[in-house]
């Protein structure tokens, strides 16, 4: 039995990161939190805890805050530190810290796994070579701001939602327009911002703090 804390503030990644452990361990039991607060009363209830897969950047943390207070509070539990972007300062910094793991949020899925693998195994695992990114960030931003601005009033009405993590039903529901329009105008948003999915549509959001402040 594997047992892991997913600790991220938005529930679209932890769905996600939950979808992928239930692919990859046939036992396991898994724990949600939301908040540093919420991740620290889980860990605090289950000691036998194997793993936990951390945010970032989630409410009551910023930056390695919540890495490290997580680290002290349980210093015998692996912690892979979860990102939206990567870069090797980053990296460091996180193991630095005492994270075990680093894995970036755009990063395939059987590739995420070997990472968790390989820290439950014991050995710290990182990105390496193409997986690094070293673009200037606020390049990046500035580029992002740029195609988020492209979107049109409706468009960007359905993309305030996406980024709550609600789905095409209820979305279509809050807004009084039909669910083949909410697919449309999905469509149009993945195609303005560049992305392939929901989720790096949402990444895209949450890395500028867009997420329920439009």
């Amino acid at each position: 039995m594997v047992r892991v804390l997913i600790a991220d503030d938005h529930p679209l990644f932890r769905n996600a990161l939950r979808n992928l452990l239930e692919a990859g361990f046939d036992e396991l039991q898994i724990a949600e939190a939301a908040s540093l607060d919420e991740a620290k009363t889980a860990i605090e209830s289950d000691p036998e805890l194997d793993l936990v897969l951390l945010d970032i950047f989630m409410p009551g943390s910023e930056g390695y805050e919540g890495l490290v207070a997580l680290r002290n509070l349980s210093p015998a539990t692996p912690i892979i530190m979860v990102s939206g972007s990567v870069s090797a300062t980053a990296i460091d910094k996180a193991v630095k810290c005492g994270a075990m793991g680093f894995v970036p949020k755009t990063m395939p899925s059987e590739r995420m796994l070997e990472g968790i693998n390989t820290v439950l195994a014991g050995d710290v695992f990182v990105p390496t070579g193409d997986e690094l990114s070293m673009a200037d960030d606020d390049q990046v931003d500035a580029e992002t701001v740029e195609r988020l601005a492209t979107l049109t009033e409706a468009e960007s009405r359905v993309f305030q939602l996406i980024t709550e993590g609600k789905p095409n039903k209820i979305i279509a529901y809050e807004l009084d327009i039909k669910e083949s329009t909410v697919k449309a105008h999905t469509s149009a948003i993945l195609r303005k911002l560049r992305v392939h999915s929901r989720t790096q549509a949402v990444l895209m959001a949450k890395d500028l703090d867009l997420g329920g402040k439009w």
